[in-house]
Protein backbone atom coordinates (compact mmCIF):
# COMPACT_ATOMS: atom_id res chain seq x y z
CA UNK A 1 0.00 0.00 0.00
CA UNK A 2 2.84 2.42 0.87
CA UNK A 3 4.63 1.61 -2.41
CA UNK A 4 1.41 2.22 -4.36
CA UNK A 5 0.97 5.63 -2.72
CA UNK A 6 4.59 6.56 -3.51
CA UNK A 7 4.13 5.62 -7.18
CA UNK A 8 0.89 7.62 -7.32
CA UNK A 9 2.65 10.64 -5.79
CA UNK A 10 5.51 10.39 -8.31
CA UNK A 11 3.23 10.33 -11.34
CA UNK A 12 1.14 13.19 -9.91
CA UNK A 13 4.27 15.35 -9.62
CA UNK A 14 5.45 14.31 -13.09
CA UNK A 15 2.06 15.18 -14.62
CA UNK A 16 2.09 18.55 -12.84
CA UNK A 17 5.49 19.40 -14.33
CA UNK A 18 4.30 18.29 -17.77
CA UNK A 19 1.28 20.59 -17.63
CA UNK A 20 3.50 23.50 -16.60
CA UNK A 21 5.84 22.72 -19.48
CA UNK A 22 3.02 23.08 -21.99
CA UNK A 23 2.77 26.77 -21.13
CA UNK A 24 6.48 27.31 -20.46
CA UNK A 25 8.35 30.12 -22.14
CA UNK A 26 11.88 28.78 -22.32
CA UNK A 27 12.90 25.14 -22.52
CA UNK A 28 16.05 23.05 -22.51
CA UNK A 29 16.22 19.55 -23.95
CA UNK A 30 19.44 17.59 -23.87
CA UNK A 31 21.40 14.46 -23.11
CA UNK A 32 23.38 13.13 -20.18
CA UNK A 33 26.54 11.12 -20.91
CA UNK A 34 28.52 9.68 -18.03
CA UNK A 35 29.03 6.72 -15.74
CA UNK A 36 27.52 5.18 -12.62
CA UNK A 37 28.55 3.34 -9.52
CA UNK A 38 26.74 1.81 -6.59
CA UNK A 39 27.27 1.99 -2.80
CA UNK A 40 26.18 -1.00 -0.77
CA UNK A 41 27.22 -4.40 0.58
CA UNK A 42 29.29 -5.59 -2.40
CA UNK A 43 32.47 -4.24 -3.87
CA UNK A 44 34.78 -1.37 -3.08
CA UNK A 45 34.52 1.04 -0.18
CA UNK A 46 34.89 4.04 -2.53
CA UNK A 47 31.87 6.33 -2.68
CA UNK A 48 32.71 7.91 -6.04
CA UNK A 49 33.92 5.25 -8.45
CA UNK A 50 32.21 5.64 -11.88
CA UNK A 51 32.76 2.32 -13.65
CA UNK A 52 29.77 1.67 -15.92
CA UNK A 53 28.35 3.79 -18.80
CA UNK A 54 25.18 5.80 -18.16
CA UNK A 55 23.00 7.63 -20.70
CA UNK A 56 19.99 9.83 -20.25
CA UNK A 57 17.67 12.56 -21.51
CA UNK A 58 16.93 15.80 -19.66
CA UNK A 59 14.27 18.49 -19.88
CA UNK A 60 14.20 21.85 -18.04
CA UNK A 61 11.74 24.68 -17.79
CA UNK A 62 13.62 27.83 -16.78
CA UNK A 63 11.14 29.63 -14.58
CA UNK A 64 13.63 32.34 -13.55
CA UNK A 65 17.38 32.91 -13.76
CA UNK A 66 17.64 31.25 -10.32
CA UNK A 67 15.65 28.05 -10.59
CA UNK A 68 14.35 25.52 -13.11
CA UNK A 69 11.92 22.63 -13.02
CA UNK A 70 13.72 19.55 -14.33
CA UNK A 71 12.76 16.06 -15.45
CA UNK A 72 14.78 13.25 -16.97
CA UNK A 73 15.25 9.59 -17.85
CA UNK A 74 18.52 7.75 -17.22
CA UNK A 75 19.66 4.22 -18.03
CA UNK A 76 22.66 2.34 -16.68
CA UNK A 77 23.92 -1.01 -15.42
CA UNK A 78 25.35 -1.11 -11.91
CA UNK A 79 28.51 -3.22 -12.04
CA UNK A 80 30.78 -4.16 -9.14
CA UNK A 81 33.14 -6.90 -8.01
CA UNK A 82 35.29 -7.54 -4.96
CA UNK A 83 38.54 -8.64 -6.56
CA UNK A 84 40.09 -5.17 -6.14
CA UNK A 85 39.19 -4.28 -2.57
CA UNK A 86 40.92 -3.00 0.56
CA UNK A 87 38.56 -5.07 2.70
CA UNK A 88 40.17 -8.51 2.98
CA UNK A 89 36.90 -10.22 3.93
CA UNK A 90 35.17 -8.90 0.80
CA UNK A 91 38.16 -9.81 -1.34
CA UNK A 92 38.00 -13.43 -0.13
CA UNK A 93 34.25 -13.53 -0.69
CA UNK A 94 34.58 -12.14 -4.25
CA UNK A 95 30.89 -11.40 -4.89
CA UNK A 96 29.82 -9.62 -8.09
CA UNK A 97 27.01 -7.23 -8.97
CA UNK A 98 25.32 -6.70 -12.35
CA UNK A 99 21.98 -4.90 -12.14
CA UNK A 100 20.18 -2.76 -14.75
CA UNK A 101 18.59 0.53 -13.69
CA UNK A 102 15.96 2.56 -15.57
CA UNK A 103 15.18 5.83 -13.79
CA UNK A 104 12.66 8.64 -14.25
CA UNK A 105 13.25 11.78 -12.20
CA UNK A 106 11.57 15.13 -11.47
CA UNK A 107 12.55 18.00 -9.19
CA UNK A 108 13.86 21.54 -8.88
CA UNK A 109 17.28 22.86 -9.92
CA UNK A 110 18.57 25.93 -8.08
CA UNK A 111 21.38 28.12 -9.40
CA UNK A 112 23.87 29.64 -6.96
CA UNK A 113 24.29 32.68 -9.25
CA UNK A 114 21.90 34.34 -11.67
CA UNK A 115 22.02 32.35 -14.93
CA UNK A 116 20.45 34.59 -17.53
CA UNK A 117 19.99 32.89 -20.88
CA UNK A 118 19.47 36.28 -22.54
CA UNK A 119 23.20 36.98 -22.28
CA UNK A 120 25.17 36.79 -25.52
CA UNK A 121 28.41 36.36 -23.55
CA UNK A 122 29.49 33.28 -21.63
CA UNK A 123 27.95 32.90 -18.17
CA UNK A 124 28.30 30.19 -15.53
CA UNK A 125 27.02 29.02 -12.15
CA UNK A 126 27.20 26.11 -9.72
CA UNK A 127 23.81 24.51 -9.05
CA UNK A 128 22.05 22.01 -6.85
CA UNK A 129 19.12 19.72 -7.68
CA UNK A 130 16.75 17.84 -5.38
CA UNK A 131 13.75 15.76 -6.32
CA UNK A 132 12.27 12.29 -6.46
CA UNK A 133 13.02 9.32 -8.75
CA UNK A 134 11.09 6.25 -9.77
CA UNK A 135 13.27 3.38 -10.99
CA UNK A 136 13.16 -0.26 -12.05
CA UNK A 137 15.82 -2.82 -11.18
CA UNK A 138 16.39 -6.58 -11.09
CA UNK A 139 15.55 -8.54 -7.96
CA UNK A 140 17.95 -11.36 -7.10
CA UNK A 141 19.73 -13.22 -4.31
CA UNK A 142 23.16 -14.84 -4.07
CA UNK A 143 23.97 -18.37 -2.92
CA UNK A 144 27.62 -19.04 -1.96
CA UNK A 145 29.14 -22.13 -3.60
CA UNK A 146 32.13 -22.68 -1.34
CA UNK A 147 35.72 -21.47 -1.23
CA UNK A 148 37.15 -19.94 -4.45
CA UNK A 149 33.88 -20.56 -6.32
CA UNK A 150 31.74 -17.59 -7.49
CA UNK A 151 28.35 -17.26 -5.85
CA UNK A 152 25.30 -18.17 -7.94
CA UNK A 153 23.20 -15.27 -9.21
CA UNK A 154 19.47 -16.08 -8.79
CA UNK A 155 17.18 -13.62 -10.57
CA UNK A 156 13.50 -13.67 -9.58
CA UNK A 157 12.10 -10.76 -11.59
CA UNK A 158 12.04 -6.96 -11.52
CA UNK A 159 10.75 -4.46 -9.02
CA UNK A 160 9.93 -0.75 -8.87
CA UNK A 161 11.13 1.63 -6.21
CA UNK A 162 11.57 5.23 -5.14
CA UNK A 163 14.84 7.13 -4.69
CA UNK A 164 15.71 10.67 -3.64
CA UNK A 165 18.37 12.29 -5.87
CA UNK A 166 20.70 15.07 -4.76
CA UNK A 167 22.82 16.53 -7.58
CA UNK A 168 25.64 19.06 -7.51
CA UNK A 169 26.86 20.57 -10.77
CA UNK A 170 28.51 23.40 -12.63
CA UNK A 171 27.15 24.77 -15.93
CA UNK A 172 28.03 27.33 -18.57
CA UNK A 173 26.19 28.75 -21.58
CA UNK A 174 28.66 29.86 -24.28
CA UNK A 175 25.69 31.45 -26.05
CA UNK A 176 21.88 31.41 -25.72
CA UNK A 177 21.59 28.32 -27.93
CA UNK A 178 23.05 25.61 -25.70
CA UNK A 179 24.22 24.88 -22.14
CA UNK A 180 27.06 22.59 -20.99
CA UNK A 181 27.23 21.13 -17.47
CA UNK A 182 29.25 18.73 -15.36
CA UNK A 183 27.41 17.11 -12.48
CA UNK A 184 27.52 14.37 -9.87
CA UNK A 185 24.34 13.05 -8.31
CA UNK A 186 23.67 10.58 -5.50
CA UNK A 187 20.43 8.61 -5.24
CA UNK A 188 19.32 7.33 -1.85
CA UNK A 189 16.99 4.41 -2.55
CA UNK A 190 14.21 2.83 -0.52
CA UNK A 191 15.57 -0.67 -1.14
CA UNK A 192 18.46 -2.71 0.26
CA UNK A 193 18.47 -5.27 -2.53
CA UNK A 194 20.22 -3.65 -5.49
CA UNK A 195 23.05 -6.07 -4.67
CA UNK A 196 21.05 -9.15 -3.67
CA UNK A 197 21.99 -8.74 0.00
CA UNK A 198 18.44 -8.46 1.37
CA UNK A 199 15.93 -10.21 -0.94
CA UNK A 200 12.23 -9.73 -0.35
CA UNK A 201 8.99 -11.44 -1.32
CA UNK A 202 9.10 -15.18 -0.57
CA UNK A 203 12.81 -14.95 0.30
CA UNK A 204 12.39 -12.27 2.94
CA UNK A 205 12.60 -14.62 5.94
CA UNK A 206 15.45 -16.81 4.65
CA UNK A 207 18.39 -15.54 6.68
CA UNK A 208 21.09 -17.48 4.79
CA UNK A 209 20.34 -15.32 1.71
CA UNK A 210 21.07 -12.11 3.63
CA UNK A 211 24.48 -10.55 4.20
CA UNK A 212 26.11 -7.23 4.99
CA UNK A 213 24.36 -4.43 6.85
CA UNK A 214 20.68 -5.07 6.19
CA UNK A 215 19.66 -1.97 8.16
CA UNK A 216 21.15 0.42 5.55
CA UNK A 217 19.60 0.98 2.14
CA UNK A 218 21.63 1.09 -1.09
CA UNK A 219 22.76 4.14 -3.05
CA UNK A 220 23.80 4.72 -6.64
CA UNK A 221 25.75 7.61 -8.15
CA UNK A 222 25.74 9.26 -11.59
CA UNK A 223 28.73 11.34 -12.73
CA UNK A 224 28.98 12.96 -16.14
CA UNK A 225 28.24 15.72 -18.63
CA UNK A 226 25.02 17.19 -19.95
CA UNK A 227 24.56 19.21 -23.12
CA UNK A 228 21.18 20.83 -23.68
CA UNK A 229 19.75 23.00 -26.42
CA UNK A 230 17.39 25.87 -25.69
CA UNK A 231 14.20 26.75 -27.51
CA UNK A 232 10.98 28.71 -27.01
CA UNK A 233 10.30 32.35 -26.22
CA UNK A 234 12.80 33.96 -23.89
CA UNK A 235 11.28 34.62 -20.42
CA UNK A 236 11.55 38.08 -18.96
CA UNK A 237 13.63 38.04 -15.81
CA UNK A 238 13.43 41.82 -15.41
CA UNK A 239 11.84 43.35 -12.33
CA UNK A 240 9.02 45.76 -12.90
Amino acid sequence: MIKFKLHKLFFTIFFYFFVIALTAQYHEVGAFIGASNYIGDIGTDKYINPNSPALGLTYKWNATDRYSLRAGFTFTKLVENEYRNNDLNRFRRSYKLDNSIQEAMVGIEINFFAFNLHDETLSFTPYIFYGVSYFRYNQFYLTPNGSNTPATYNNYGTDENIAFPLIFGFKINPNPIFVLAFEMGARYTLTDNLDGSNPGNEFEDIQEYKFGNITNNDWYIFTGLTISFTFGDLPCYCKE
